[in-house]
């Protein structure tokens, strides 16, 4: 029986429907590990039909060595001034991650969105944040952008130091697992904010599903390692 991670719940209700979600444990995944292999170790024995398989983008990343250490990074002025820009919090009870406050998250994002996209949606930014428009920043720049982050993990010593760009053609991913493995499958950043896809087998499993579904981030964040986890429809 799969438990559920400390603090999470398996079941959750999406529009009046029951599922679980089902966390997969693994060891701890190293950059260039197989993510087939992976799952076909972890996950497949796991899995019914009709179920939906949910995996982190930072798994993704770090099979595919999308990860670099923060202080190799090297930071333009750019990205200094906009990460000085970003509200984390810290400090303070509410802060949560330093997120894209660091230079280096910040310079990946840049590279990842390219510089003409990052100084059209920071003007934007300035002009609509005042009014009570937040987010603009981060629609502009585009998902792939937005999943960047430094550092990848406050708790996982090994990761404490690195940086991770966005997964590499995260769609194409997702439908060869599902090729393989015969189910649905989402590539998918969530954190404490929010859930949003970057990759999907199909484009019927919508944004809006996946926000509810896992708005209280039942695959936890750092060393609980449960890069995967199993979404299936409570009888």
């Amino acid at each position: 029986m799969l438990e559920p991670n400390k603090g999470k719940n398996l079941e959750t209700t999406v529009d009046g429907d029951r599922y679980l979600r089902l966390p997969i444990k693994t060891r701890l995944i190293q950059a260039g590990d197989d993510l087939m292999e992976l799952l076909k170790e972890y996950a497949a024995p796991h899995l019914m039909l009709g179920d939906m398989l949910f995996i982190s983008e930072k798994v993704v990343c770090v099979c595919q060595n999308r990860i670099i250490r923060a202080d190799e990074v090297r930071t333009s002025w750019l990205a200094r001034l906009l990460s000085s820009k970003v509200k984390n919090y810290a400090g303070t009870p509410q802060f949560r991650g330093l997120g894209h406050g660091t230079a280096p998250a910040m310079q990946l994002l840049i590279e990842e969105a390219g510089y003409p996209r990052t100084l059209f949606a920071a003007a934007v930014s300035a002009v609509t944040r005042p009014l009570g428009i937040k987010g603009a920043f981060y629609y502009l720049v585009g998902k792939q952008a937005k999943s960047i982050d430094c550092p990848m993990s406050w708790t996982i010593e090994e990761f404490k130091d690195y940086a991770k760009r966005a997964p590499l053609k995260p769609n194409k991913v997702a439908r060869e697992i599902r090729d393989a493995l015969n189910v649905e499958t989402v590539i998918v950043d969530a954190n404490y904010r929010g859930a949003f896809s970057l990759g999907k087998s199909t484009t019927k499993i919508t944004e809006r599903f996946i926000r509810e579904l896992l708005r209280d981030n039942p695959a936890g964040q750092d060393s609980e390692m449960t890069p995967f986890f199993i979404v299936r429809k409570a009888a």
